[in-house]
């Protein structure tokens, strides 16, 4: 693990590194991917074991699910395209430059920064990271602290698998994570809170870094006048309940019209017993992270019942204070004033909220801050179709939840508060490279017509252009 009093000089080395080499060959960045895949691979047992252990309890499956599977298929689409997005693309030039030729070429921007957040600290570690690799890039990675077990074998996977100048791991508190956002990194990813965000921005902003911020927000689920209401709620208390709701792109209230309330309050209990039976002890249910954010939940449903909501519990089990296991819970008439309806869940409380047209549906979506993820469930091609071209999200599922994530063709970001920039696949690669424009003057061309002193010749160049 580096310390941080070397974060400094780690970045120098780095810098100096990126800038003798400025355009590695192929087989330079897939040995870089190939031991990154190795890293993930060989050690996956152990990754999900620090996991769980910082969670206080997530399955191995869910990791190998959530984060493993996810991380190996991201470095394998990589290496399968990598070489072809490496490639000089023509670009169209102008009829009037013509027999002249532009050309983009894709460069490596140098060091990347990568921010993790603790609620997939493998995945959002592994996704960006081999975006930045496949470019051409270093890479500097600050780890979350609230997953300390995970942060110190990544760090020390990293630092066998890799030399200090090619990937390096930092580890510290939030004061650390500050250091580190100040650095002048060629490109800073940054996954996390809007809140922090901010202070993320702010201090890239003092280097003019650009930044890929994957913040979270509000992601409202759908349910349109003809969704297979049954299948709806299936995936979205899957999409709900996976990670115990700990994930920035899970369905953070759902839109459904009046008459389908109580059969999808009804069915969501059913399909919760099903999905997670004998919750209490049931393995495969993640607990919450840490007390702070148990109590921050907690604080949320007693703030929104206080002010006349009601709580639909999941599950008979009750909510486990010590363990940190807090059990599912369906809100219904929510004030539109609680914390609840204004802030981010990230957990297993699911606010239900009534409309009587997909027009007002529409329009509550709108009126609120522009969502990360939407999620639709709808049969009718036209009303998919209005909410698709009527809405604006950072990524879209219809008749699903969360799959959008993970397909690399799929540009992953947000959008205003929930974001900015994406990455994923050739949209990572295109974020950490810059597509160097070059325009290439024939030998024979007409650009001596434009210049000084200008007579009428140029008179009539000029409106033969302006035509």
């Amino acid at each position: 693990m580096r310390e941080v009093p070397e974060m400094s000089s780690v970045f120098g080395a780095m810098r100096a590194a990126s800038r003798s080499d400025q355009a590695p060959a192929w087989d330079v960045r897939a040995d870089r991917l190939r031991r990154l895949r190795r890293l993930v691979t060989e050690h996956r047992d152990e990754i999900a074991a620090a996991i769980s252990a910082d969670f206080g309890n997530r399955s191995r499956q869910e990791t190998a699910l959530l984060e493993i599977f996810p991380s190996v298929a991201g470095i394998d689409d990589a290496l399968r395209h990598g070489k072809r997005w490496m490639r000089v693309r023509r670009a169209r030039t102008g009829i009037w430059f013509r027999p002249a030729t532009s050309r983009l070429m894709p460069q490596p921007l140098g060091v990347i920064g990568i921010v993790v957040p603790w609620n997939y600290p493998l995945y959002l570690t592994i996704g960006p990271l081999a975006g930045a690799l496949a470019a051409g890039n270093r890479a500097m990675v600050k780890l979350s602290e609230y997953t300390p077990r995970f942060a110190a074998l990544f760090a020390t996977l990293a630092q066998q698998a890799f030399a200090a100048d090619e990937v390096t791991v930092v580890n510290g508190d939030a004061q650390v994570a500050s250091t580190f956002s100040a650095l002048p990194f060629d490109h800073l990813l940054f996954t996390g809170s809007t809140q922090v965000g901010h202070h993320v921005m702010r201090a890239a902003a003092d280097n003019l870094t650009p930044v890929t911020l994957e913040l979270g927000g509000k992601s409202p689920a759908i349910l349109g006048p003809g969704a297979d209401l049954e299948r709806a709620v299936e995936r979205i208390l899957v999409g709900k309940l996976l990670n115990a709701g700990q994930t920035c792109i899970a369905p953070d209230y759902v839109l459904l019209p009046e008459t389908m309330r109580d059969h999808f309050v009804e069915s969501a209990r059913a399909c919760a017993g099903r999905l997670y039976p004998d919750l209490g002890a049931n393995p495969d249910y993640t607990t919450i992270i840490s007390a702070r954010h148990f109590g921050r939940l907690d604080g949320l449903v007693g703030e929104a019942v206080r002010a006349g909501a009601r709580a639909v519990p999941l599950t008979q089990a009750a909510s486990d204070p010590q363990r940190r296991r807090l059990a599912p819970v369906l809100l219904l008439d929510v004030p539109e004033d609680a914390t609840v309806m204004r802030e981010e869940i990230f957990g297993p409380v699911l606010p239900l909220v009534t409309y009587r047209s997909l027009e007002d549906a529409i329009a509550y979506v709108n009126a609120r801050p522009r969502p990360l993820a939407l999620y639709l469930f709808e049969r009718n091609r036209g009303a998919i179709g209005r909410v698709m071209a009527q809405t604006v999200a950072g990524g879209v599922s219809i008749n699903e939840t969360l799959l959008h994530i993970a397909q690399e063709d799929l540009p992953f970001g947000g959008v205003g508060p929930s974001g900015m920039g994406a990455y994923h696949g050739k949209a990572g690669f295109e974020t950490f490279s810059k597509l160097k424009p070059i325009f290439r003057q024939s030998a024979l061309n007409g650009a001596g017509l434009l210049k000084p002193p200008y007579g009428r010749r140029f008179e009539t160049m000029i409106r033969m252009l302006l035509r």
